[in-house]
């Protein structure tokens, strides 16, 4: 009866049994779809299906392109008309490489009345769907039977393509016997294959010094042996649905921990030979041995620790050689679990390994002119993937100067009685070389770095006699460049840290680098940070001891040329705490925004509380949840980090928030700091008014040893019952408040532009006056309704430092809606501001102007904005009570940035 009807209902699981006949597998009963390691929903007799019917050819009429693998029955019948039966019973399905759909770890769907299909978006990250291949079981005498008029009879079977008591395939092939291959006839399947079990492994050869050989020959068994485990996480709480894996030439799944963290393993040998692998979704893999004992059960504790995507430490320099020299380049990541692959590109290509040997370190040897360009790294661990900077390598001719022996312009005021007539000014050009590395002496074996770093500079210098009113004034002028030793540079960075809303100062906090203590701050809140000569990235984080202050990262910028650069840090003050009951759920509000609703909600769920050894906590509960709200424009400036995420291609890229919180729970005493297990945050999705920014939407907490966002989860529509506004709809989201207390609710931003600053010494605007080494600071806003004029909220905060010609700083922007964004530009120079001068309408960027140069890992489109120039002035009021936002409209004609 279950037989007959089989085909009526719409049946998505695909559960398998062996067919006796000849170790094929065929598909028993299509159930709902089917999820890794998921078990089959009810057990199938063992009846042989093929003396109910007969099974069409294999047919395969879509590829996994695009959103996935779908192998319709109504594709397939109007590709192959007749060659499927009106009512399969069954179905069964597979790859091109033999293997069965419930064999793949894959999500797929299958129905009798739909046929086959399998969906990307359901597959882990990174991952795409198979190729599968499918065929039907049709009633007996239902199909037509062309097979033996066209076709040659099958060939034998091919032997087991397996190992001794392992699992592997067998293929048999045909042709066709149409007069053209075109026909009709012939678009049947060639070849096709069954599953198959390898030779008797009674030749196996592997011993025991303890226990007996398993039936794989390749671990030994010890049945009166059982081995406990206990896995918990870093902060000692139990690690729940930790899997267990035994290594031998494959990893074998053997168990999953319990919600207690706890497994029991019967029969491996307790010899200290026997692997163990514990994996934990977003936690490095730990690997550990069965340890040695003569009991008949024994104990292990694994603590995981979470993981880390590779994170760059060294990143390769720039380097100048003649043809043929050789030089080395070099790249070091860190990460949970250590980075174990490095892969080198040249100018965006892959290096094949093979020919040059790489590892974290590249030589070339024997330099051609081909050679030269950019090159970096890319790092990858379990979790990820990061790239390094690229360095550039210049390859000049043997006989060739590596300076440009002519100075540049370099204009200098002189004084108000030197007026010169054959320039019309106060100024006069004693000329500059520009500092760029050229190729020197170089060392006897190769270097990561070169001991000794050669650049252009002045080579010969003349003295002249500038006329002036009644005197003149003898003045050294630079005449010739040339290729000599660097001078030393020193880079430091000060400022001021101070409160958001007051301009409290923290005073006597510490300042991290990492985990290292560095600094502190002095009464005023202000300080000093030396920084290393090869920092690329720095990243600092400033402590309240008296917690005050949220801790807070910050990103900051310096000046790679020299010199001292000045920040003024804002932090946002913490909440006060609340009470919570640790046994009820308890929900917190985020965003307070006077006359508008929370941007999202904290929910915990009762008993989520743990103590620093990872027992559970009892009791009441100090909470301080503090929200960095961008509702409040006044907050844009306290922001934590430069709101930018590594990728899975390990491209650096900026995110849009929507809100940061930060959270600290202690107990009743406040003496003790608590971690909480799962915590759901409820967006509301009103508050997101780009519509595709609610597809996009993820949690992300902050590394804040790299200054990174790192992803927690994605956001879910809730299902579960609103106990107020019940008429919005929500997201959901879950993550766990552990090692980490900084989180963001944010989507990766691709509508980008660059906004081009420069500082000037004066209203002329000369280039020779630039200013280098001021702080620009660029505030996104997000519209409301479609118009700059009516910001809402901002988006995103960045900060650079102006170098010769000027900076640029990213900005979103709309091709379609020029007048979409606003944003707020601030500059300072040392402790004083700037006044802003928008850029004449009538003049048009030159190339060098432009933003442009900018590298493709870090832009994502868009269009440069029109040019902002600066001058210092003395006085100009703070942000945000003076500040204009100003409309960021496309040039006409303007250059795209690459991407």
């Amino acid at each position: 009866m279950i037989a007959a009807r089989g085909w009526i209902l719409s049946l998505l699981l695909l559960d398998t049994t062996s067919v006796l006949s000849e170790g094929e597998r065929v598909l028993k009963q299509p159930v709902s779809r089917i999820q890794p390691r998921q078990k089959p929903l009810t057990p199938f007799a063992k009846d042989n299906l093929a003396n109910h019917g007969e099974w069409t050819t294999w047919f395969n009429v879509d590829h996994p392109g695009g959103n996935g693998d779908h192998e319709h029955l109504d594709a397939i019948r109007f590709y192959y008309r007749d060659k499927v039966c009106e009512r399969p019973t069954r179905i069964e399905a597979r790859t091109t490489d033999w293997v069965p759909a419930q064999n793949t770890g894959q999500v797929v769907h299958a129905s009798l009345q739909e046929g086959f299909w399998c969906l990307n978006k359901e597959q882990p990250a990174g991952k795409t769907c198979l190729n599968y291949a499918v065929r039907f079981l049709c009633p007996a005498g239902s199909l037509l039977q062309d097979s033996k008029r066209f076709w040659s009879l099958w060939s034998k079977w091919s032997a087991c393509s397996a190992e001794c008591g392992k699992t592997g395939v067998q293929t048999r092939t045909r042709t066709c016997l149409a007069e053209s291959h075109l026909d009709l006839h012939c678009n049947e399947a060639t070849e096709e294959g069954r599953l198959c079990i390898g030779y008797s492994c009674s030749d196996c050869n592997l011993t025991c010094s303890m226990g007996r050989v398993n039936a794989d020959c390749d671990a030994c068994m010890c049945e009166d042996h059982v081995l406990h485990g206990m896995v918990s996480l870093a902060d000692g709480a139990p690690a729940a649905e930790a899997t267990v894996y035994v290594q031998s030439e494959n990893l074998k799944l053997l168990t999953e921990s319990d919600s207690n963290g706890g497994f029991r393993i019967p029969g491996v040998c307790p010899d200290g030979k026997n692997i163990l692998k514990i994996k934990k979704a977003r936690y490095a893999t730990v690997t550990v041995p069965v340890p040695e004992s003569t009991k008949k059960s024994s104990i292990i504790h694994v603590r995981l620790k979470r993981a880390d995507k590779p994170y760059i430490v060294k990143n390769p320099v720039d380097k100048v050689r003649r043809i043929g020299q050789s030089m080395l380049l070099c790249c070091k990541a860190v990460g949970n679990p250590a980075p174990g692959q490095y892969l080198w590109y040249h100018n965006g290509t892959l290096l094949d390994s093979s020919v040059y040997k790489y590892n974290s370190k590249l030589e070339l040897k024997n330099l051609n002119i081909d050679q030269a360009g950019e090159y970096f790294c890319k790092a990858s661990n379990d979790a990820g993937s990061v790239k390094s900077q690229a360095a550039k390598l210049s390859v000049i001719a043997s006989d060739e100067a590596s300076c440009d022996p002519r100075p540049e312009s370099y204009f200098i005021r002189l004084p108000h009685d030197c007026f010169q007539n054959t320039t019309n000014s106060f100024y006069y050009d004693i000329g500059k070389c520009p500092a760029n590395i050229c190729a020197g002496k170089i060392d006897q074996g190769l270097q990561c770095k070169d001991s000794v770093a050669y650049c252009c500079g002045v080579s010969k210098m003349e003295m002249r006699e500038i006329s002036c009113s009644g005197y003149t004034l003898p003045t050294k002028v630079a005449v010739e460049c040339g290729c000599s030793v660097c001078t030393e540079i020193k880079m430091t960075v000060r400022g001021r840290v101070t409160a958001a809303d007051n301009g409290e100062p923290m005073r006597f906090g510490h300042i991290y680098i990492g985990n290292n203590r560095i600094g502190m701050t002095g009464y005023k809140g202000t300080f000093s940070v030396h920084i290393p000569a090869d920092t690329e990235r720095l990243v600092l984080t400033f402590v309240d001891r008296l917690q005050k202050f949220v801790n807070t990262t910050k990103v900051l910028p310096f000046n790679k040329k020299g010199g001292v650069v000045f920040h003024e840090i804002k932090l946002l003050r913490k909440k006060a705490p609340v009470t919570l009951e640790s046994s009820e759920t308890n929900t917190i509000p985020l965003g307070d925004m006077e006359g508008d609703d929370p941007i999202a909600e904290l929910e915990i769920p009762p008993n989520t509380f743990y103590r620093q050894n990872g027992e559970l906590y009892t009791g009441k509960v100090k909470a301080s949840v503090t929200f960095l709200d961008p509702r409040n424009t006044s907050t844009a400036t306290a922001a934590q980090s430069d709101l930018n995420y590594i990728n899975e291609e390990g491209d650096m890229l900026p995110l849009h928030t929507y809100g940061m919180f930060s959270m600290d729970f202690t107990d009743e005493t406040a003496t003790e700091s608590l971690h909480a297990g799962k915590v759901r945050v409820h967006l509301d999705s009103a508050q997101v008014r780009i519509p595709e920014h609610l597809q996009q939407m993820k949690l992300w907490s902050l590394n804040p040893e790299t200054g990174l966002w790192e992803e927690e989860g994605d956001f879910k529509p809730d299902r579960s019952t609103r106990r107020r506004r019940e008429e919005r709809i929500f997201l959901v989201g879950n993550m766990e408040i552990r090692e980490r207390r900084l989180f963001n609710l944010d989507v990766p931003e691709s509508r980008r532009c660059y906004v081009k600053v420069r500082a000037y010494r004066s209203e002329r605007f000369l280039p020779s006056e630039q200013v280098e080494g001021a702080v620009i600071s660029l505030i996104n806003m997000e519209p409301a309704s479609g118009y700059s004029s009516n910001p809402r909220a901002w988006g995103r905060f960045d900060s650079a430092v102006t170098g010769p010609n000027g900076a640029c700083l990213p900005a979103f922007c709309d091709q379609q809606r020029p007048d979409a964004y606003s944003a707020y530009i601030l500059a300072s120079l040392g402790e004083k501001n700037l006044k802003l001068f928008p850029r004449l309408p009538d003049s048009t960027p030159t190339p060098s102007e432009s933003c442009s140069h900018i590298s493709t890992s870090s832009t994502t489109g868009g269009r440069i904005t029109r040019i902002q120039e600066l001058r210092k002035l003395p006085s100009v009021s703070r942000w945000p009570n003076h500040a204009r936002a100003l409309r960021k409209r496309a040039m006409a004609p303007s250059t795209p940035v690459k991407t």
